[in-house]
């Protein structure tokens, strides 16, 4: 059995777990896009043509595309890391309850991350979804140079 094959349960389970992250990134850009349909708001001049309005413009400000924007950027900015940062994680062969929590945990808190970004929950509950994911990842990385060192 090959530490990147999905016999391993470390592997399997990270594999699952980015998978769902991966897929939830790529769906903002879907919640992107019927943001700007719905409310006609198109970021490049080409685009205007998909409104039946023929006296809109440009519009980068709009609050509610913007928001969803931040959001997926803030998916990029952390689900890569992870991902890339797990692969890694799989190779150190760590236990597999621990990296079964890590990657739950990830999953959990960037899942969360996007509920309480999109419906404006107060502070400072996205931030603790933030930190939760960031240092999830922060502590495999960790975890690799330990045991490469």
């Amino acid at each position: 059995m090959g530490l990147l094959e999905l016999d391993n349960e470390v592997f399997a389970g990270f594999a699952f777990y980015a998978a769902l992250c991966l897929l939830k990134m790529m769906a903002m850009s879907l919640l992107t896009v019927r943001n700007r349909i719905s409310k006609d708001v198109y970021a490049n001049p080409e685009d205007l043509k998909l409104s039946e309005k023929k006296d809109l413009k440009t519009n980068l400000n709009d609050p509610d595309v913007e928001r969803v924007r931040r959001n997926h950027l803030n998916d990029i900015e952390n689900i890569i890391p992870f991902v890339l940062a797990g692969v890694l994680y799989v190779l150190i062969k760590p236990n597999p309850w621990v990296a079964l929590m890590h990657f739950r945990t990830f999953a959990f808190a960037r899942f969360a991350h996007t509920v309480v970004y999109q419906f404006a929950a107060p502070p400072p509950s996205r931030s603790l979804c933030f930190l939760i994911g960031y240092f999830t990842t922060i502590s495999m990385a960790i975890q690799v140079v330990m045991a490469t060192f």
